[in-house]
C-alpha cells in the first residue's frame, strides 16, 4: 500500500487538490509506521512544491 500510494501521489502531483485528496486517503489506509515513512518521502519529493499541504494533513492525523 506503501507504493501504491508514492505511485498515486506522484501521478497527481500536477494539481495541488488532487494531491491533498489523495494524500488524506492514503495516511487513512497507512500503518502508523508507513504514514511516517510517507511524510518523509513527501516532503523530500514534493517538499518544494507541497509543504504547506503535507504540514496540514499531517497536523491534522496527530489530532485525530
Amino acid at each position: 500500500m506503501f507504493e501504491l500510494s508514492k505511485n498515486i501521489l506522484q501521478k497527481v502531483s500536477f494539481d495541488k487538490a488532487l494531491f491533498s485528496k489523495e494524500l488524506k486517503k492514503a495516511v487513512k489506509w497507512l500503518k502508523p509506521d508507513e504514514k511516517a515513512l510517507l511524510m518523509m518521502w513527501c516532503l523530500t519529493t514534493f517538499g518544494h512544491q507541497y509543504k504547506d499541504v503535507i504540514n496540514e494533513v499531517y497536523k491534522n492525523v496527530v489530532k485525530s
